[in-house]
């Protein structure tokens, strides 16, 4: 029988779980996704849309994550990415989530995150960050970020 003292422990543990979740920033990648569906769903999208796809592999808890999917919405790279691709995000957890799809995409996740695969609508494997290209986000700035989405849109043609 558990006494009451250690009840009240594990309510104000859970509490104070809950309001760090509340207060913390909102996820960007959605923890309880079946990653293979979105992607399937994803490239139907880019065969109509006649684009290739922009596979994402990070995880919430990371900064350079984050700053990668800001860039996506605001800043230079937002009318780079909506115009030459259909995105999907997919996350790695603790590098315990999706590494099978990571791999099968020949994107070493242990080279860091975020990192990314681009698909033609078709499926087929165009170009992987095999080398931990982005994983460094915060650092490259929005001019890098930019860059590198630049020179991948060109070769994704």
């Amino acid at each position: 029988m558990r006494s009451p003292f250690a009840a009240l422990l594990l309510c104000a543990g859970l509490a104070a779980s809950l309001h760090a979740r509340a207060g913390g920033p909102p996820p960007i990648y959605d923890e309880g996704a079946d990653a293979k569906a979105a992607i399937r769903a994803t490239l139907a999208e880019a065969e109509k849309a006649r684009l290739p796809v922009l596979v994402v592999f990070g995880a919430n808890w990371c900064g350079d994550c984050r700053m990668l999917d800001a860039t996506f919405k605001q800043g230079p790279s937002a009318p780079l990415i909506a115009q030459h691709f259909k995105v999907v995000k997919v996350d790695v957890g603790r590098f315990d989530r999706n590494v099978d799809i990571a791999e099968s995409y020949r994107v070493p996740l242990k080279k860091g995150i975020p990192a990314v695969a681009v698909l033609s609508p078709q499926g087929k494997l165009l170009y992987a960050t095999e080398g931990g290209e982005l994983a460094d986000a915060r650092k490259m700035g929005d001019q890098g970020v930019y860059d590198f989405f630049t020179r991948i849109s060109a070769s994704a043609k």
